[in-house]
């Protein structure tokens, strides 16, 4: 298939939408299928008043019009729900194309924890945007029940995998020297993660955040005792979970949390409130710990057999993860889709002469 992808979630950011993206393409372009990619740095941008990372794609709506109509795609997937999504939804509503989307971040809390605007009005804005999806992916059966609770349809749901490879136990130690048990966050250091509920709790041994973000220098100031490395990837980012005693995950507002299972496949037992995404991957596995009193969560995870972790993690495919997504498309029917471009293209022929 040809398919069309529009997201606001795109490098140069380091994400859990930007790698479950990539990962997803690369795994189904080795199935044949081909990408076209509509994203944020195409347009002029401007950035999040408090949030440099994350950029807004500005009057986009023409030119992602043009480049849907000249991709002709088989299937149009909407990543996001920012500019470039609402522009690639635009589009398709006005044409009557078929399309799905994901749902990748309860962005409702995420605008709730940094402005005054009520969750109601965010889900609101969220089962608009998703409404007129053929299917809305998720990646957990505790998220597709909170959003069916809150009034949302065509729910499907969408795994996600893991790179045994890159992140793998008896990596060389970047550790040395600090005081064990070593207890680890890797990813934003911001609001909406809830690191203050890690960093705030009397624990032996030595805490850690890998990461970078607009929350970073005021946790730095406030607690000097912890480690900050700052952003770190590749080698050293699996070096930074093989050597960890304990992965430490405090968000309650992600959906599913890429790095639990990146911290698992190096053999890492992972300590999180029984919040979405933790609450499905934890529970018995044998691969780390969940409880409402985080201290406790690692005190257990921390009895946990490296070796069991490792095993569970193996379970987690990048290869099932395309599969699914291919199976969640909803392809134009040939003749439907044949008479959809021939039409458009006349109407752009139209367009052109009457300007002549």
């Amino acid at each position: 298939m040809r398919i069309l992808l529009a997201t606001d979630a795109w490098e140069p950011q380091v994400n859990g939408v930007v790698t479950t993206l990539r990962r997803t393409m690369a795994e189904c372009e080795k199935l044949g299928h081909e990408f076209k990619v509509i994203e944020y740095n195409q347009f002029k941008t401007v950035s999040w008043p408090d949030y440099p990372e994350v950029k807004l794609a500005l009057g986009c709506y023409e030119e992602v019009r043009e480049i849907i109509q000249d991709y002709e795609p088989d299937a149009i997937h909407i990543a996001t729900e920012g500019f470039v999504g609402l522009a690639a939804r635009r589009v398709c509503q006005e044409w009557k194309l078929p399309f799905t989307t994901s749902y990748h971040t309860k962005f409702p809390e995420y605008v709730s924890a940094r402005l005054p605007i009520p969750l109601s009005w965010g889900y609101a804005f969220m089962r608009w945007f998703h409404k007129p999806s053929g299917r809305v992916m998720v990646a957990t059966a505790t998220l597709a029940r909170d959003l069916e609770s809150r009034g949302f349809i065509n729910i499907s749901p969408w795994t996600r995998g893991v790179d045994t490879e890159t992140f793998r136990p008896g990596l060389e130690p970047i550790f040395e020297g600090l005081q064990r048990p070593i207890m680890t966050y890797v990813g934003r250091v911001a609001v909406e993660k809830n690191i203050e509920a890690f960093l705030k709790l009397d624990l032996p041994g030595t805490k850690v955040i890998v990461g970078k973000g607009p929350q970073l220098e005021e946790l730095r100031t406030k607690y000097p005792d912890v480690v900050f490395t700052g952003p770190r990837f590749g080698d050293e980012l699996a070096r930074s979970y093989a050597d960890s005693d304990v992965f430490v995950f405090p968000s309650l507002t992600d959906t599913f949390g890429l790095v639990i299972t990146e911290a698992m496949a190096a053999g890492t037992p992972v300590a999180a409130f029984p919040a979405h995404g933790p609450i499905d991957i934890i529970p018995g596995s044998g691969a780390g710990a969940i409880n409402d009193d985080l201290a406790v969560a690692i005190a257990e995870a921390l009895k946990i057999d490296r070796k069991d972790v490792r095993a569970y993690a193996e379970k987690f495919s990048w290869p099932e993860c395309a599969a699914e997504f291919i199976r969640n498309l909803e392809p134009y029917p040939e003749p439907a889709k044949t008479k959809l471009w021939n039409k458009l293209r006349h109407l752009t022929r139209k367009r052109g002469s009457k300007k002549g």
